[in-house]
């Protein structure tokens, strides 16, 4: 169990017992870990704090806000690779291409809604015939011989 660093409302250490202290979430007897691992995410979660700060000059921007919108990335490019890796493998494929993002994109309904305008480079279309420019099928009847 790490032990927790406390400070004061102004953010000082408390060098007294005097005043009121609230507990951080630096662990001051172990390693130092970064926010995108405290929070259990692979991006990072610090640059998009600093994105954020840099884009939004003159406002303040939550805590909250970096991990929040880091959550929400990774968990759609996992979804998104997730799709394409399916896509890949069902055309033999070990290496996710292009055309295996677009082919993924395409086919899932909320991905197509959120990237419905994005132009894939490389990606090519969708493969779709109408159906009255195939040439139709005559079905033929089996006539019953009648044995009499």
């Amino acid at each position: 169990m790490a032990v927790v660093s406390l400070l004061t409302y102004n953010g000082r250490k408390s060098g007294k017992q005097s005043g009121k202290t609230l507990p951080t979430l630096l662990p001051t007897g172990g390693t130092r870990r970064n926010r995108s691992a405290r929070a259990g995410l692979q991006f990072p979660v610090s640059r998009i704090h600093r994105i954020l700060k840099a884009t939004h000059r003159g406002m303040r921007i939550q805590f909250a806000a970096p991990i929040y919108l880091a959550s929400v990335l990774e968990y759609l490019i996992a979804e998104l690779l997730e799709l394409a890796g399916n896509a890949a493998r069902d055309l033999n494929k070990r290496r996710i291409i292009p055309r295996h993002l677009q082919l993924a994109i395409r086919k899932d309904e909320e991905l197509q809604q959120l990237l419905g305008n994005v132009v894939i480079m490389q990606g090519g279309v969708i493969p779709h015939i109408e159906p009255s420019l195939l040439p139709q099928r005559h079905i033929r009847r089996a006539v019953k011989s009648e044995e009499v």
